[in-house]
């Protein structure tokens, strides 16, 4: 049997990049899992995990919208009966100087990356009080709470990512006592499409991937699979003592108080 078998998994923002990563590797250990996106395109990420075997289906969903986010967590609700496993990992990250941020990008950037997590957490967690089971994984950032981009542009989106550690440690301390764990995850660079997409023109994606995995520590970029993993350790039972609390998955990039770089492998 997998380490969540029976278990019933939602991910937001899984139509690629971290969410897929994450999805993948807790339908493979048995889970039930709902993908959540706003584009439908979702349900051909559900379609091709279903084709390994797996069990998974997808909903669109958009995050900023109570209505639909209530909606569609109760059609999962109605579907299973049960939710055992949330994990908040819908995220922006469009870089913008202070002095040029509006209102309305202010708006969105919070909308996704930081109220979504109280709009699915709140219709979620009375069916896991009534379970006294429940587990919760949020997506914060290593930056905003721990470091920050040199180029700039980053004050709107690393403050999002550090407001998801206080999330994560009011909310822990909240729902404890009903046998619900919450923690967060701090990524630094993981080779995503989004993260590619960051490439300077000209410039091969596979080349800047592997240029900036030399930057860290560990010589290369984590990946949706391996960050999937340490998602699957936090809702898996195997922590079942751990709650409020952030991880760290960086390759060691933020231990480097003086870059010593470019690293590579011994």
């Amino acid at each position: 049997m997998g380490r969540l078998e029976s278990k019933i998994a939602i991910v937001t923002g899984a139509w690629r990049g971290n969410g897929e990563g994450i999805a993948r590797v807790l339908a493979k250990h048995g889970a039930s899992v709902v993908l959540t996106d706003i584009i439908d395109a979702v349900e051909a990420t559900a379609e091709s995990i279903r084709k390994d075997g797996k069990k998974a289906i997808g909903l669109k969903m958009d995050v900023t919208k109570t209505g639909e986010v209530n909606q569609a967590i109760q059609k999962v609700f109605e579907k299973f009966g049960r939710i055992d496993i949330l994990v908040n990992n819908a995220g922006i990250y469009p870089p913008k100087n202070l002095i040029d941020t509006s209102d309305d990008f202010l708006q969105k950037i919070f909308d996704i990356n930081v109220f979504s997590m109280y709009r699915c957490s709140r219709i979620i967690i009375p069916t896991m009080m009534k379970q006294k089971y429940g587990k919760i994984v949020n997506l914060s950032s290593v930056t905003g709470p721990m470091v920050s981009d040199p180029g700039g542009g980053y004050t709107a989106y690393a403050a999002t990512k550090a407001a998801v550690w206080g999330f994560t440690k009011a909310l822990a301390l909240e729902v404890a006592q009903y046998g619900i764990n919450v923690n967060c995850i701090c990524p630094g660079y993981v080779d995503t499409p989004g993260v590619r997409l960051q490439s300077p023109k000209g410039e091969d994606p596979a080349k800047y991937v592997e240029r900036i995995g030399r930057n860290i520590p560990m010589c290369r970029m984590g990946t949706p699979e391996e960050l999937g993993e340490l998602v699957l350790f936090l809702a898996s039972d195997e922590s079942k003592y751990i709650t409020g609390t952030q991880i760290v998955f960086d390759g060691g990039n933020t231990l480097q108080e003086c870059f010593a770089g470019p690293y590579t492998p011994k």
